[in-house]
């Protein structure tokens, strides 16, 4: 068995770098004088903290806490550090091939800036983006019959993946054309689940229903320019302010939510509203 790398952490400068986390990730993993949990590891169980780090990224900054954002974003870099190590020890590939890709990438779909194509503004650079992704896609191939929702990951967050299907679809004119007919299109929706409510529908039916609202929802986000996730994370954050708020003025009194009326929690929101201002 090989010695581990030759890699003190502790001889180290005072700031750290890209290089020193490489390396301390290779003595992470070193089957000899590695973490027991880290050596363990692989692509498949580490994917959930992958994802679970960049959902705290984006928590970081809904909370616009700089300090946390710092923080998560070197777990984030932590995790990707993870994966191609792993690579590089299965001969797939290493972070030095994951920065050249991604480099490459961002050269590739931007030939405005690191070539002669000439853009007016960002939303002719996002079709021009779609555009060259699109011809990526199309180089992969996806089968006996190639389709515009190709590639759009069926692992990502529900709302996140009805946005880029919309986005697709509307692509070659599968779309309302706009935001009122959307609203029309969501009230449509409510009357529907509303009639399976009523009829005391089976659950497959109130989860299709519920679905379709949803989804119709996610549209009308994509057509006001709002980003559906990031609508909904500030909502829960404002949430969970006001309810905070609630609870502390009832602990002010010596008493909990559990005491208090509906009504009575209702007027200390209608506060929260006002004095707190969340």
């Amino acid at each position: 068995m090989s010695d581990p790398p030759a890699y003190d952490p502790l001889a180290s400068e005072d700031r750290w770098t890209l290089d020193d986390l490489i390396e301390i990730m290779a003595r992470l993993r070193h089957p000899e004088a590695g973490c027991p949990w880290d050596m363990e590891q692989d692509f498949k169980s580490i994917a959930p903290y992958t994802i679970e780090e960049a959902y705290e990224v984006a928590d970081a900054i809904a909370r616009r806490d700089m300090d946390a954002l710092k923080d998560e974003l070197g777990d984030l870099l932590f995790q990707v550090v993870y994966h191609a190590r792993i690579a590089e020890e299965d001969g797939l590939f290493a972070f030095a091939d994951v920065a050249d890709a991604i480099s490459a990438k961002m050269i590739r779909r931007h030939p405005h800036v690191f070539g002669d194509a000439v853009v007016e503004d960002s939303e002719t650079q996002a079709a021009s983006w779609e555009a060259i992704k699109e011809k990526e896609r199309q180089a992969k191939g996806a089968g006996d019959l190639p389709s515009v929702l190709d590639h759009v990951p069926t692992a990502l967050p529900a709302m996140k993946r009805a946005e880029k299907l919309q986005k697709r679809a509307a692509r070659v004119g599968f779309d309302w054309p706009d935001a009122a007919q959307v609203i029309d299109k969501i009230r449509e929706e409510i009357g529907e689940l509303e009639t399976e409510i009523n009829d005391d529908a089976p659950q497959d039916r109130l989860e299709d229903e519920l679905g379709d609202l949803l989804f119709a929802v996610v549209n009308l986000a994509r057509k006001v320019k709002v980003e559906s996730d990031s609508a909904l994370r500030q909502t829960n954050l404002k949430f969970e302010a006001r309810f905070r708020f609630i609870e502390r003025m009832l602990a002010a009194e010596g008493r909990t939510t559990e005491g208090a009326s509906l009504g009575e929690m209702e007027a200390l929101w209608q506060l929260a509203k006002t004095e707190a201002e969340v």
